[in-house]
């Protein structure tokens, strides 16, 4: 039987704000797995939320700039918090996205890339030297149309084009340059508030809808639904899990009605822009996501050091 700690009860309940015997039976059915604990929540109606973004467990910042109708976003990592207010890391960032429109999106060509006299890879050890703490250029991505605009947005910003989430939104269109920035950047403002999966149901990836189905079945078979309709019913949820997960789908943040969907948002602006408008993609950066980082007792560690533990 797997070892289940406070903390992995605590993670799930975070992550499905189910109650805290819920969350420590779950886990002890599924041996400790936390995606599959999620799931038998989900089966037994027991959780609040049916997906939630993993929690963001590394520091540093996001980085993004926009050139045109081209955009680059870069996560640049760090052990703390405060490095990420240092200038010196703050201009690693920036010199990784600027380097990204010249090379490209793979890592390992970003820092080859030369700064100047030295490589990117050289500034980056340069500045671990001076500072005492490690830092890496986790992933960069890019977004780019042939005619149109980017959208972008960064939360949480420390500086211009750096913060703790960083989105870009294509915008293919013939229509006002100026028209289509600003709807870009409510669509990306609304990406970083409802993070959806995909852009529509035909982006979802096959794992994710084969799983969405199982649990789905599970579910309503455990709640005495005939077989013979629990395909029906399925097809119908997955319908409502398109509703809630993809981006164009997705009830537009800023329409108050709340009855309005990104898609005919969209629709709605072209008369304003003058011309059609085709989302062609998007990227949205958290920092950390995706990041396991162990959580330290601070005040533990303190007496320990001093012998009085």
């Amino acid at each position: 039987m797997a070892n289940i700690s406070a903390q992995m009860v605590k993670e799930l309940r975070e992550s499905t704000g189910a109650g805290m015997m819920d969350c420590k039976a779950a886990l002890s059915e599924t041996q400790g797995d936390m995606t599959a604990a999620q799931d038998w929540l989900r089966k037994k109606g027991l959780s609040k939320a049916a997906k939630k973004a993993g929690r963001v467990a590394a520091e540093g910042l996001i980085g993004l700039a926009v050139r045109g109708t081209k955009g680059i976003v870069v996560e640049v990592n760090s052990e703390t918090d405060f490095v990420a207010r240092n200038d010196l890391f703050q201009g690693l960032v920036l010199m990784s996205v600027e380097a990204a429109f010249d090379v490209g999106t793979d890592v390992e060509k970003i820092l080859a890339s030369k700064a100047g006299s030295m490589s990117i890879q050289d500034a980056f050890n340069n500045t671990i030297a001076k500072i005492g703490e490690n830092m890496t250029l986790r992933r960069a991505a890019s977004v780019e149309v042939s005619k149109g605009a980017i959208g972008s947005y960064v939360h949480t910003s420390v500086s211009e084009g750096l913060g703790k989430i960083g989105v870009l939104v294509g915008l293919e269109s013939t229509g006002k340059t100026d028209e289509l920035v600003a709807l870009g950047r409510q669509i990306a403002m609304h990406v970083a508030s409802s993070n959806p999966i995909a852009l529509d149901a035909s982006g979802v990836s096959a794992d994710i809808i084969k799983r969405e189905k199982d649990v789905l079945a599970d579910k309503f078979r455990q709640q005495g639904k005939p077989e013979n309709m629990i395909e029906k019913i399925v097809e119908n949820g997955l319908k409502t899990f398109y509703k809630e997960q993809t981006l164009l789908e997705q009830p537009f943040i800023f329409d108050d009605s709340g009855k309005k969907s990104v898609a005919q948002a969209v629709k709605e602006a072209e008369g304003k822009v003058g011309g059609p408008i085709k989302i062609t993609g998007f990227v949205r950066y958290a920092l950390g996501e995706g990041i396991e980082k162990q959580e330290s007792d601070f005040a533990a560690e303190v007496a320990a050091a001093a012998g009085t533990n």
